[in-house]
């Protein structure tokens, strides 16, 4: 597998994802242009996007979607429940609810805990080489912790730091949100969480959707090494998602 995330953070998202037989793109928040000239920007054709996987309908979530679908008529795979929450039509859609297999690629929906309808985060299986893909929860539960396991590449929120946000200009009621069960996972969430899954199987650790006002880079990592260091665990390869920047094509 071949991937990279386009853009991550409270203002959109999207990642492509690439296998010898399928080009798919998890959600749809930035705009067509943006996700067109960065997609050109690495040499894919727009027009060889063939499937949409959608976490949940928040804007940032699937804020270019409908414009990029009026171009590229690919299929849609979310829930029902996503679908209610969604104000405009979709021609092609298929409800993903367990496991999928398309051509050399196996998705496998996990439930998140996010303020919304319905939430999935996805497991992503090709050719021996798997990745997990969460962002957008207050929690992960203990039942999905097998499943995430032992894989290749981790592409996971870490949100905030729980000091900067307090002491931060936020709204109380929107502080509270940010740190409940149905909000976002902080820097330390992210870092036990990884710290959990991993193992010398894993190359690679994205961490996503960082907040622009309630944390900084260096201090997202910082708690990741930290974490790993008490924990006796080595620390892959850590790359930080941005807001306007596209990570590099990363090779699974």
């Amino acid at each position: 597998m071949k991937v990279s995330v386009l853009a991550s953070g409270s203002k959109g998202n999207c990642t492509y994802i690439e296998t010898e037989g399928t080009k798919s793109l998890i959600d749809l928040g930035m705009s067509c242009a943006y996700v067109e000239k960065t997609l050109k920007s690495m040499n894919i054709d727009p027009n060889e996007i063939e499937r949409i996987f959608i976490t949940h309908a928040h804007t940032d979530h699937i804020g270019g979607l409908k414009v990029f679908l009026k171009k590229h008529p690919v299929t849609v795979y979310l829930t029902e429940k996503m679908l209610e929450e969604i104000d405009f039509e979709i021609e092609n859609i298929c409800f993903i609810d367990e496991d999928i297999l398309i051509d050399d690629l196996l998705i496998s929906p996990i439930k998140t805990s996010h303020d919304t309808a319905d939430s999935n985060g996805y497991i992503l299986t090709s050719n021996g080489k798997s990745l997990v893909y969460i962002t957008d929860t207050g929690y992960i539960h203990m039942k999905n912790y097998h499943k995430l396991k032992n894989k290749n590449m981790y592409i996971l929120e870490s949100n905030h730091d729980v000091t900067m946000l307090m002491e931060g200009k936020y709204p109380y009621h929107i502080k509270q949100r940010i740190l409940g069960d149905k909000g976002h996972l902080s820097n330390k969430d992210s870092a036990y969480y990884l710290s959990q899954f991993t193992t010398e199987k894993t190359e690679h650790i994205v961490l996503a959707h960082l907040s622009e006002d309630n944390n900084e880079p260096e201090l997202a990592k910082d708690t990741l090494y930290k974490t790993f260091e008490k924990s006796g665990k080595k620390v892959p390869q850590v790359i930080i998602a941005r807001q306007k920047e596209s990570t590099e094509l990363i090779e699974v």
